[in-house]
């Protein structure tokens, strides 16, 4: 396998790994076809550049571990020393490529294709095998594993800088799209120009942070959601990390990613190994829903959650830290009236939570607040028709709890002595860090989850994680972290995660392969949802988002928001409730009644389908919506963000549907119609109204994994119907949207 060549779905990549060098990336990108072994030893020896003027003496040649001692000099692909010893370039050499071993666990798919290969720098006393991996979906995934291979009783540890996967763009992938963020503002685009010289992220927050780069995209210029070449990574790791792209004035364009390592954290010790965190990289032609269309289908081929996803009723903006089982009973009673199938009873729970300032790790429930503990809340719940879901924090400590106390050597960055001159580390939300790596306090945080999943029929955790590190090595808190998890669903096999982390901040796909759920951000305002959602649906499928109904003015932006808007953007996801129900109108709650009933029938196709984005004239108006596989249904929404540029906008132009077969469009109401600033609405859609979709059509857009209607009004009853090819390209005119309003759209293949 001198030449490696790996093809699926439309992509390929090319390695030269002939002679004794690092192997070098020919091609990754496009599908180049059926290639005969003479064709590919032609396109490799063709692929040697000539020797530029003022450089090194033979031809330049980006490989997959890039240093120094190859006459690279952008950022290496591997750095590290031994204590004691002279620093030299790592030089490492070609030993061997195979095709790889048969991927484990859930990435043991049909199809996969492998391939390893094993370097070594004798000098160092190093070795690295690289595995590469690309799915039928045409999504590749590549990691590192150094191995310290002195033989010395006594020799010291080679301390690891750095191992990164670096991948080549060509030089046409000029411009950058990568994310950055507050609380509750997560999944911020921002776009670039690649010049001379180095785009880099690092993130030291112990998780990648609600500023994480998420996506590096390299593209062709304007590139969007449904056009131009891209080229995408993204580091499934939840601890620190750095993704970079590189265009080198040598001749190079590059993507970059890999763990952020603090100096001296990370030793491989004699005969010792550490294998990185998977890389995983995706190319699509067809703009970012390229992307999604290669990564949705690959995360569900490996998800191990349970479907259909349950309607959420958490119980955080409803009651806050005042439990009292009377309360939250009605609430549940609420809910369940609704349609509402999972209850989580959210912080305030355990002994002695009043507020976010003390108790954290003392995790027994409240014998205040709960005299016979969650017994009689647990059973009520369950009368109602709901399962049960409850909120712990393991990762934090707070220094007013008994386990701070009784164990301080615990908490990461210690607690001094009250008579102590040194500075305490710093609080964050009044807490601490819980060291997970010390062996005793994971055995404690294990023990008490354990107890309480085993005491009580908990079906589901919500994760939280409502601090950044600040201390000591998130590797070894993120490893321990991914360890605790494993171990509790080891042990309770039964139970649902979700992860949180002041919302946004920890959503990867390292952390992604162990919940069932992500909480997608702390605010449940429509209008900074609506981009949020749009963007983190890029990587992750939509029935791994929770999106939640808040009350009308938002807890984490005083926006008040029509309820029919906040319907349409929490239908698109994990949908659920946080809102105290009891205040609720019986209006809203039947209205509220009807859109949970929508949601259980379009489950199926909302997650399981295509999600396609329009790309818009106007920021100000987003298209997006959910195609059935068999492009029979799909569900679409208008939204109006702001004013429009033009008083009459440009026409909704559906993307994803068949090009030849005919489709109905109808409007689907959910929560009263929204407003309008119009003197009429479109003919079209004036000869529709009294005609949108009804419940029992919208049952057939379950059928089939998302296939048979999205929901017609009972008949063609004067309903448009066009070829899929016209709605994609002609579109239809909109209805003139207030600001903060959203129109949403089913659409049924006719015959």
């Amino acid at each position: 396998m001198s030449i490696p060549y790996l093809r699926a779905a439309g992509t390929s990549l090319m390695l030269d790994a002939r002679g004794t060098g690092v192997p070098v990336i020919v091609h990754w990108g496009a599908d180049l076809g059926e290639l005969t072994g003479a064709m590919l030893t032609t396109l490799a020896d063709a692929s040697v550049p000539s020797i530029a003027p003022s450089s090194i003496d033979v031809p330049l040649r980006l490989t997959l571990l890039p240093t120094l001692a190859q006459g690279w000099s952008g950022r290496p692909g591997i750095s590290g020393f031994r204590p004691g010893r002279g620093g030299s370039a790592i030089d490492l050499r070609l030993v061997n490529v195979r095709a790889g071993e048969r991927p484990t666990g859930r990435f043991a798919l049909p199809g996969t294709q492998t391939l390893t290969l094993l370097l070594a720098d004798a000098a160092a006393q190093i070795s690295v095998r690289t595995d590469l991996e690309i799915s039928v979906q045409g999504v590749l995934r590549l990691r590192h594993t150094v191995t310290n291979t002195s033989t010395t009783a006594g020799d010291a540890a080679f301390e690891l800088g750095s191992l990164d996967v670096i991948l080549p763009v060509p030089g046409r992938a000029g411009e950058l799209l990568d994310f950055t963020g507050l609380w509750t503002h997560e999944r911020r685009p921002q776009r670039s120009t690649l010049g001379h010289g180095v785009w880099s992220r690092e993130f030291r927050h112990g998780r990648p942070g609600h500023d994480d780069s998420y996506l590096m995209v390299a593209g062709t210029p304007g590139f969007g959601f449904r056009s131009g070449e891209v080229w995408c990574t993204h580091l499934a790791w939840s601890g620190d990390k750095r993704a970079w792209a590189e265009n080198s004035p040598l001749g190079f364009s590059l993507l970059g990613s890999g763990e952020l390592l603090a100096p001296g954290e990370l030793g491989v010790a004699a005969g010792a190994s550490h294998s990185t965190p998977w890389t995983v990289a995706v190319y699509s032609d067809a703009g970012l829903d390229g992307l999604s269309a290669r990564l949705h289908p690959w995360i569900r081929s490996w998800s191990t959650i349970r479907t259909p996803r349950p309607v959420v009723l958490n119980t955080w903006e409803a009651v806050y830290f005042e439990h009292d089982l009377p309360t939250l009973a009605r609430l549940a009673d609420a809910g369940a009236q609704t349609g509402v199938e999972r209850f989580v009873l959210d912080d305030g729970w355990f002994t002695g939570r009043r507020d976010d300032r003390r108790a954290l790790g003392d995790w027994f429930v409240d014998p205040v607040t709960w005299p016979s503990g969650l017994h009689p809340l647990i059973e009520r719940v369950h009368a109602a028709g709901l399962d049960f879901g409850l909120w712990v924090e393991p990762e934090m400590v707070s220094l007013d709890s008994e386990v701070a106390r009784a164990h301080p050597e615990w908490v990461l960055g210690g607690v001094p002595e009250p008579s102590a001159t040194e500075t305490p580390a710093l609080t964050w939300r009044f807490q601490r860090v819980l060291d997970l790596s010390h062996p005793d306090a994971f055995a404690w945080v294990f023990a008490r989850l354990n107890a309480l999943l085993t005491e009580y029929p908990i079906a589901y955790l919500k994760w939280d994680h409502n601090r950044d590190l600040l201390a000591a090595s998130a590797h070894r808190q993120t490893a321990a972290l991914y360890s605790l998890i494993d171990a509790v669903r080891a042990a309770h096999p039964g139970i649902e995660i979700e992860s949180c982390a002041s919302g946004g901040a920890r959503i990867d796909l390292g952390i992604l392969e162990r919940v069932d759920r992500v909480w997608t951000s702390d605010t449940n305002d429509p209008f900074e949802r609506q981009q949020i959602q749009r963007y983190t649906g890029v990587l992750v499928p939509p029935e791994y988002l929770g999106g939640h109904l808040g009350a009308a003015t938002a807890h984490t932006t005083g926006r008040t928001s029509e309820l029919s808007f906040r319907l349409a953007t929490a239908l698109f996801g994990a949908a659920g409730i946080e809102w105290n129900l009891i205040d609720a109108s019986a209006e809203e709650l039947g209205q509220i009644a009807e859109w949970i009933t929508h949601y259980k029938r379009l489950r199926p196709l909302l997650h399981s389908g295509v999600v396609v984005r329009a790309d818009p004239s106007d920021p100000a108006l987003v298209l997006h919506g959910v195609v059935s596989r068999d492009q029979n249904s799909a569900l679409f929404a208008q939204v109006a963000l702001a004013a429009p540029h033009d008083a009459v906008p440009e026409r909704m132009r559906f993307p994803g549907l068949a090009p030849e077969r005919r489709y109905r469009v109808t409007p689907l109401l959910l929560g009263g119609s929204p407003r309008t600033i119009q003197d009429a609405p479109p003919a079209w859609y004036a000869a529709l109204e009294g005609s949108t979709a009804t419940l029992t059509t919208l049952a057939d857009a379950a059928s089939g994994g998302g296939g048979g209607g999205g929901g017609g009004g009972g008949g063609d009853g004067g309903a448009v119907t066009l070829t899929g090819a016209v709605l994609a390209l002609v579109g239809l005119p909109a209805p003139l949207l207030a600001p903060e309003q959203a129109a949403l759209f089913a659409i049924d293949a006719v015959g």
